[in-house]
């Protein structure tokens, strides 16, 4: 996400190169989960690795500490930034590609295994003298896949007429705004339960997670929890979210926390149970993904560029820039594979989305 409207952002590179190993240890109560690796996953479109400062063995000394060994990483798709292909949001789909939000151009596209590009919809702009709270532009912001391949994309515009969730159909075409949402939010990031056909949206201005049908409809507030709120100078609160073993996990941008929050109540109206924070002090984060069934997560780190390994309430980076990470945003698996939206968001040079394999 963007700190000013003024940031810029673009992804070039080839393949993704990575292995890395974590055992995850059971907390009480919990299934145990078996080591996970992340192994190498080709690309059509190998090359040189991004350039690294140093050797990279403090790299490997703090893998080792996470029962793991990190390699060089390369990028699967070059963006331009002159034409705006600053990505935000990132989803997979089954056939290997992702599709992706640019939020100044505010156009969703797919990016196919070789890298080739396809604009599947561009969501209206809004007004010259709108403005959007905290970024100022316009922001295409999360993104997620219903099993059909429709697509639900949050939008900020500060205009009542247009900030909201759309959908766009799986081929693309003209994309429909499907839930509104209050101007003076701001929608970040989006997730669908497929058992109750419920969208869960947060809002990192407003420091809250809305809840509506994945048909349509009026939204409501589903948790306005104190610990979704951003710092009181802080830039934005609840940030990345997901729907996972019964419950709806959200991060903390400002905080540094993930915080799992029960879902109770029937399926048609599902209610938001006392939230419980299962990770905190991992500096300013985006965008989470569960690795399995299990509880073991990644979570974005998006100021400090690099990729944190949950587990026992505690972060521990697995990537970072060495590998060429450059202010990861999003993340989304499908499968044994991993994506990452690497934005350069601060750094302004060399992004990537980097895809990577979890072996068991």
């Amino acid at each position: 996400m963007n700190k000013s409207p003024s940031s810029s952002r673009r992804f070039t590179g080839a393949a993704a190169l990575v292995v890395l190993t974590a055992l995850y240890v059971a907390q009480a109560g919990a299934v145990p989960q078996a080591s996970t690796r992340v192994a190498p996953v080709p690309s059509a479109d190998a090359g040189e690795p991004p350039a690294r400062s140093g050797d990279g063995k403090a790299r490997m000394e703090r893998a080792e500490e996470a029962d793991g060994v990190a390699a060089p990483v390369r990028g699967a798709a070059r963006l331009n930034i002159d034409s705006g292909q600053q990505p935000e949001g990132i989803v997979a789909e089954p056939d290997g590609s992702v599709v992706v939000t640019f939020a100044p151009t505010r156009q969703i596209v797919r990016i196919t295994p070789s890298g080739e590009l396809r604009v599947l919809a561009t969501l209206p702009a809004p007004p010259p003298q709108a403005e959007t709270p905290a970024v100022g532009e316009p922001y295409a912001g999360g993104i997620v896949r219903a099993e059909d391949g429709t697509l639900y994309v949050t939008y900020a515009t500060g205009t009542d007429d247009l900030t909201g969730v759309w959908r766009i159909a799986a081929d693309g075409g003209v994309p429909r705004r499907v839930v509104a949402l209050p101007s003076g939010g701001l929608p970040n990031g989006i997730a669908l339960d497929t058992r109750s056909r419920q969208l869960y949206i947060t809002d990192s201005f407003a420091g809250r997670v809305w809840r509506a049908p994945a048909a349509g409809g009026p939204a409501v507030v589903w948790s306005a929890d104190p610990l979704l709120a951003r710092h009181s100078e802080g830039f934005a609160g609840a940030n990345g979210i997901r729907v996972h073993a019964g419950a709806v996990w959200v991060t903390n941008h400002d905080r540094g926390t993930v915080l799992r929050f029960p879902v109770t109540g029937p399926r048609s109206a599902p209610v938001a149970g006392r939230p419980e924070t299962v990770a905190e002090g991992l500096g300013e984060i985006d965008d989470l993904v569960f690795t399995g069934d299990g509880d073991g997560l990644l979570v974005a780190g998006v100021t400090d560029s690099r990729v944190l390994l949950v587990r026992d309430g505690k972060g521990t980076p697995v990537l970072d820039e060495e590998d060429g990470l450059q202010n990861p945003t999003a993340l989304a698996r499908h499968g044994t594979t991993v994506h990452i939206a690497s934005s350069a968001q601060y750094t302004l040079t060399d992004p990537h989305v980097l895809s990577a394999t979890l072996t068991r």
